[in-house]
């Protein structure tokens, strides 16, 4: 008969534990996810819902396309940096472009925006840089842990 108890077993034991150790210390330790990959999505995701939140679309019918593909844009890329951080952080860089991008885009993009539609791309835009550059110095830093 199989041993059905609810005995959980030590696991300090299990030949792959040393390896999963490693790894999480790799993964977790070098960067800070809560603190850098969450508030990225966050901001990616207000960008995207932006428009209808602040009441523009009528006005700026093409700054509410341009905030939704850029809010899509950052929140794959806060995706991508927490799926995979050795590959993603490297595009930290194209974050922090996002984000000049949104605090110039509304005298770009759209026609003659009010204060409200301005500030509202201006912080997005200030907060993408500020998290893209927290990005780049997680990447920097993990990079000379591993070398």
């Amino acid at each position: 008969m199989a041993n059905v108890s609810h005995q959980r077993g030590d696991l300090s034991s299990h030949p792959d534990a040393p390896e999963m150790r490693a790894r999480y210390e790799r993964v977790l330790g070098s960067r800070d996810v809560a603190f850098v990959d969450g508030p990225v999505f966050l901001l990616g995701l207000y960008c995207a819902v932006s428009p209808w939140i602040l009441h523009y679309t009528t006005s700026q019918p093409a700054l509410v396309t341009h905030n939704l593909i850029v809010g899509i844009a950052i929140g794959l890329l806060a995706l991508g940096f927490t799926a995979a951080p050795s590959r993603m952080y490297g595009l930290s860089g194209a974050m922090c472009a996002l984000g000049i991008w949104m605090i110039i885009s509304p005298w770009v993009v759209g026609t003659n925006p009010d204060a409200g539609v301005i500030w509202n791309n201006v912080v997005i835009g200030a907060l993408t840089v500020i998290l893209g550059t927290a990005c780049a110095a997680t990447a920097a830093r993990a990079a000379s842990r591993s070398s």
